[in-house]
């Protein structure tokens, strides 16, 4: 290497110190200032790891002086680079020496950084094009948003969640059954309107007792972080903004606090939200003559935000007229008067009839036909009901399409029923009495009488907790444990299921406590405790300890948040310790066990006092509700009709048969009556709607087929391998991910300073907790893939190709380009044309072989190279390789023409159909609304014209040179 004072060189070990000056040459000694950093480096003149700057005729050079000088020819005298052209400012000619070069010029593009040396590692270039490779291919995808959720693949789920998520601003009421999942099919929606762009502002407003759940649900399940406003959040965050509600973009609050706090809420309306999501939804009542607060607040919210998502399991509870009401919320232009939408649903009878008929018998009677016919009148189905009549599926199929998309609430309204969805296990009750120990009748006895006058409810609830009434009279350091019979009939069915997982659930969490202290201390049976005074991280331990298959937790000792939300369906045996009054809870307790999945029989163990209040409960749920081995859907309508006469046997613990017996014998023949009602009130079309007809399996097929994909776990493990984040094989499928001193980037996305647990299996995602699921759509994933494109990181290499069939010294250009369109984020230009990665490979005379010669096939055959012998190598071929990179660039441009053609004809047709049918649908079923067809002609012209104004970058560039 010839230095020279004055001479501009860079460091290769160290590039973020800038532009450096040779200051002084002393024997074999140079002294390089590098003024961006203020650093002065000395190195030795033989073995100095530095590269000599040098532009290029066409390149924009700044000055210290901060003007800018287009390149038109280099000249060197005494060993200083001259460099002539035009001034862009003046435009005038002139001369810039390199000695005034602007200290803190960064070599951005590909070309300058392989010029200048700054030559990245082999592998680095690889990981640089398969990511955007990866990236292609997420963004083109149908299933981006519906992969990531840490939840089973339950089919009408994914389907509810992908015939919903892909709408514009959808309106929409999920009544799926409780246990079917109505959270995770509004979380799948909402996880695909925020990473598609459709949505990115969304407010939450449940029950406040529901607001951890849904917290925890969104975090959990979906990566959503969303921020809980409440009275002292409000407070606090009133001193950062005018409006409270602009601080975060996914907020959760009660609908008890939006609807007593005025203040706030007229906060809320005021504040721009792309989603409002609305859990509970049968608490907004109306009636004829007055809508509820609730109805009001929500009707007023709902008013400018373009999504809505309703959720209830019992759509009709509350009254048919505010089932309607809450109809006219989605849709007030649809749903504008009771009485239409009554006369409207007396014929979903026949449409239900007619697709019955159609499902299950081999022939329709002509009455059937003429129906259908009628129906369907703007189509002529007289081939169609041919084959159908002959046993032709694929035509009954495509009738019942028509149906489904043609009429009913089918747009608008979604509801599976356990009776129509298969895959849920037989309950089994096991109930155990045992004798009232003295201790609690005397403390009954004597707390009895000084427990003054309470509200028949209160009077229940005390009457069913004689350890609470026992610790009142004792103190709350009492030994309750000890003796009740329930601990030893616990420890001795435990045993009995040694080799099984148990779930218990009590009402209090002093009661798991105490209850796990006992099994430890006089069995050392293995338990763990989870309840509301533990922090989230301690809860996924408890969680992960029980889930775990080798020395875990037999048994897990849940307060009544344990019925909250969690999926432990890995086990099979339930403990009630206790009962709850209200049948929702004793409903939710079972529904950890009892879900989509569940592999055996639940079977539910029950200990109770005999002759006491909870006999009368055991009885009433058994008995009046059957709510322990089947699905209870009428216990709160049953409560509140039998609710005085029943607390009273529960306050008193009347367990005298002949009076008890006939309450319970009137319950269970209402409760008979009511659940046939239902069952005859099914909509079986909105029911074959909201299912999927087979769609769904599809889609789950796909989806499992890419989560057996080994693609995923190699690409990511790749990547900490070469940015140096530590992994520790756990087992089970999971890895232990910690930061080091040595990563790339100090900020890895998603790594926590204490390290992270991760999986790539769905299925060990669901029953370790604390191990977070890592898939396409996961924000690792994500931010991984947008760290590594949006840096420089190996976009500049240089390779070796042996191979004796070449002449020695014949050099190949690599380039990737990328062709992107800007655009807002909502229009979702890339389901048109996504960053699109273009590889042009030259030979020296400029032919493209990128067709013929496959990356993979020719990345397997190349050999890495010294950062020193590829900088030589890269300033040796600079002249040859300037051509071709113009030559590169014509090509791709080519390419990015045809793109850019094939984009727009793509995205026409897509929205075209699209808006076709609608427009075809709006004819016959006025749930389409206008706003839902005119966005397409919007979006058409958008899209256009930011597809017309795409642009093609150079990326990345590769080196290769044949040796032998």
């Amino acid at each position: 290497m010839n230095f020279s004072l004055g001479q501009r060189w860079i460091s290769d070990t160290e590039s973020d110190l800038g532009l450096g000056t040779i200051v002084a040459l002393e024997g074999r000694q140079l002294t390089i200032l590098f003024p961006a950093s203020g650093e002065n480096r000395v190195y030795s003149v033989q073995e100095a790891p530095v590269t000599r700057v040098i532009f290029n005729p066409g390149d924009v050079i700044r000055s210290v002086e901060e003007w800018e000088l287009e390149v038109e020819t280099v000249e060197e005298q005494n060993g200083i680079l001259s460099y002539h052209g035009i001034r862009l400012d003046t435009e005038e000619k002139t001369t810039l020496k390199e000695t005034f070069l602007d200290h803190f010029i960064k070599f951005n593009k590909p070309q300058d950084r392989l010029f200048a040396g700054q030559i990245d590692r082999f592998d680095r270039y690889t990981l640089r094009y398969n990511t955007w490779q990866h990236q292609f291919a997420r963004q083109q995808s149908h299933l981006k948003g519906l992969i990531g959720q840490r939840a089973s693949l339950i089919p009408h789920q994914l389907y509810i969640a992908d015939e919903v998520g892909q709408r514009h601003a959808p309106r929409v009421l999920l009544s799926d059954e409780v246990g079917l999942g109505k959270t995770i099919e509004a979380g799948m929606i909402l996880h695909q309107q925020i990473l598609t762009g459709r949505a990115s502002r969304v407010l939450i407003v449940v029950p406040e007792n529901l607001q951890h759940q849904w917290l925890v649900e969104m975090m959990r399940r979906f990566n959503l972080y969303f921020s809980i406003f409440d009275e002292e959040r409000c407070d606090e965050a009133f001193a950062d903004s005018p409006n409270v509600f602009e601080t975060e973009q996914l907020v959760l609050v009660s609908l008890e606090f939006i609807t007593k706090k005025r203040r706030w809420f007229e906060q809320a309306t005021l504040a721009d939200w792309d989603l409002l999501i609305i859990d509970e939804a049968h608490h907004l009542t109306v009636t004829k003559e007055k809508p509820s607060t609730e109805y009001l607040r929500i009707a007023e919210l709902s008013q400018d935000i373009p999504g809505l998502i309703l959720l209830t399991a019992t759509p009709d509870q509350l009254g048919h007229y505010s089932h309607f009401a809450r109809l006219q919320l989605l849709d007030p232009d649809r749903f504008y008067d009771y009485d239409a939408f009554v006369e409207e649903e007396s014929h979903y009878k026949e449409v239900a009839d007619a697709a019955n008929q159609l499902l299950q018998q081999g022939e329709l009677d002509e009455k059937n036909q003429k129906t259908l016919k009628t129906l369907l009148k703007e189509t002529d189905i007289t081939e169609l009901l041919a084959k159908a009549q002959s046993g032709d599926d694929a035509a009954k199929q495509e009738i019942l399409s028509m149906l489904l998309d043609r009429h009913g609430t089918g747009r608008i309204l979604f509801r599976n029923s356990r009776s129509g969805i298969d895959g849920y296990p037989s309950r089994k009750l096991h109930s155990y009495p045992v004798e009232l120990p003295k201790q609690y009748k005397t403390a009954m006895s004597v707390m009895g009488n000084m427990g003054g006058i309470q509200t028949p409810e209160k009077s229940a609830l005390r009457a069913l907790f004689p350890e609470k009434i026992f610790q009142e009279f004792e103190g709350t350091g009492s030994s309750w444990a000890g003796f009740d019979p329930r601990v030893e009939w616990l420890i001795v069915k435990l045993k009995e299921l040694k080799h099984e997982k148990v779930l218990l659930i009590c009402a209090e969490a002093e009661t798991a406590i105490n209850l796990e202290q006992i099994l430890r201390e006089r069995e050392a049976i293995k338990s763990a405790v989870f309840h509301e005074g533990m922090s989230i991280v301690e809860r996924d331990r408890a969680a992960a300890y029980f889930a775990d298959e080798y020395d875990s937790a037999q048994v897990l000792l849940c307060s009544e948040i344990g019925s909250e939300g969690r999926n432990f369906q890995f086990s099979h045996n339930i403990v009630l310790f206790d009962l709850p009054l209200n049948p929702d809870l004793l409903e939710q307790r079972i529904g950890r066990l009892d879900r989509i999945g569940q592999k055996f029989d639940i079977n539910i163990h029950v200990p109770y006092f005999e002759n006491t209040a909870q006999e009368v409960l055991l009885r009433w749920y058994h008995e009046g509700l059957d709510a322990f081995e089947t699905t209870s859907t009428t216990g709160q309508l049953l409560y509140k009709e039998f609710s005085d006469d029943l607390l009273e046997f529960i306050s008193e613990h009347n367990c005298d048969e002949e009076e008890l017996d006939p309450l319970l014998e009137q319950a269970a023949k209402q409760n008979a009556q009511l659940r046939k009602q239902m069952e005859q009130g099914r909509d079986r079309l909105l029911e074959l709607h909201s299912s999927g007809q087979g769609k769904s399996d599809t889609l789950a097929a796909e989806i499992e087929q890419l989560d057996d994909d080994v693609v995923l776990p190699a690409y990511m493990i790749n990547v900490f391998d070469m940015f140096g984040v530590n992994q520790e094989d756990k087992g089970e499928n999971t890895i232990i991910l910690k930061p080091t001193e040595h990563m790339l980037n100090p900020s890895f996305p998603c790594l926590r300073d204490d390290g992270i647990t991760v999986t790539f299996d769905r299925a060990t995602s669901l029953s370790q907790e604390d191990a977070q699921f890592i898939s396409w759509d996961h924000p690792m994933v994500q931010g991984t893939m947008d760290m590594i494109c949006d840096d420089d990181f190996g976009c500049a290499s240089v390779a070796l190709l042996k191979n004796k069939k070449l002449p020695a010294g014949t050099f190949f250009v690599e380039l990737i380009f990328v062709a992107e369109a800007s655009a807002p984020k909502a229009l979702q230009v890339g389901r048109f044309l996504p960053p699109t990665p273009i590889r042009v490979l030259l030979d020296k005379t400029g032919n493209n072989l990128a067709e013929n010669v496959a990356f993979d096939a020719f990345n397997n055959q190349l050999s890495a190279v010294g950062r020193q012998t590829g900088s030589k190598l890269a300033n040796a071929l600079q002249p040859a390789i300037h051509p071709l990179i113009t030559k590169a660039n014509e090509l791709a441009g080519a390419e990015l023409v045809t793109l850019k053609a094939v984009a727009q004809e793509k995205m026409q047709t897509s929205l075209n159909e699209e808006q076709g049918r609608l427009v075809a649908l709006k004819a016959i079923n006025p749930n389409i609304r206008d706003e839902e067809i005119q966005v397409f002609d919007n979006q058409k012209a958008q899209l256009d014209e930011f597809i017309e104004k795409a642009q093609l970058k150079l990326d990345a560039i590769r080196l290769i040179v044949v040796s032998h």
